[in-house]
């Protein structure tokens, strides 16, 4: 896997909540290109728990979110914002035992529209 650097980091004023490394309260993605996927590892801090130990849904779906905009700036060289998410929650996800695996991959290109498939695995790689 190769790191991807983050070209915002120099723009002043930019403060991303979801990969900006210098926005405290955020979650400070990083991200690596993993053949035809975008990838991210991601620890949850406590402070985004909902229900007891528990990462709370809308973070989860900031993660997809995040890393399917980062698909698009990458793999197709573009920028775009997110017009539709379809969120399908399998198991919870806890915020106190390790590290998320995020994968974003090119699921249907439809002219100017693409739709993004993103996974999350646990520690231990279940999705």
């Amino acid at each position: 896997m190769k790191e991807l650097r983050n070209p915002f980091v120099s723009l002043e004023g930019y403060n991303c909540f979801g990969c900006s490394p210098g926005n405290s309260i955020g979650l400070q993605m990083k991200f690596f290109e993993d053949g035809e996927e975008i990838v991210s590892q991601w620890e949850p801090k406590k402070h985004f728990q909902g229900y007891h130990t528990i990462l709370h849904g809308g973070i989860q779906a900031t993660l997809m979110d995040e890393i399917a905009s980062w698909f698009v700036y990458v793999k197709l060289k573009s920028a775009g914002v997110t017009s539709k998410a379809e969120v399908r929650y399998i198991k919870p996800l806890y915020v106190d035992r390790g590290a998320l695996t995020i994968r974003a991959s090119l699921f249907r290109m439809r002219r100017n529209l693409a739709d993004i498939s993103v996974k999350i695995f646990d520690h231990e790689g279940v999705l």
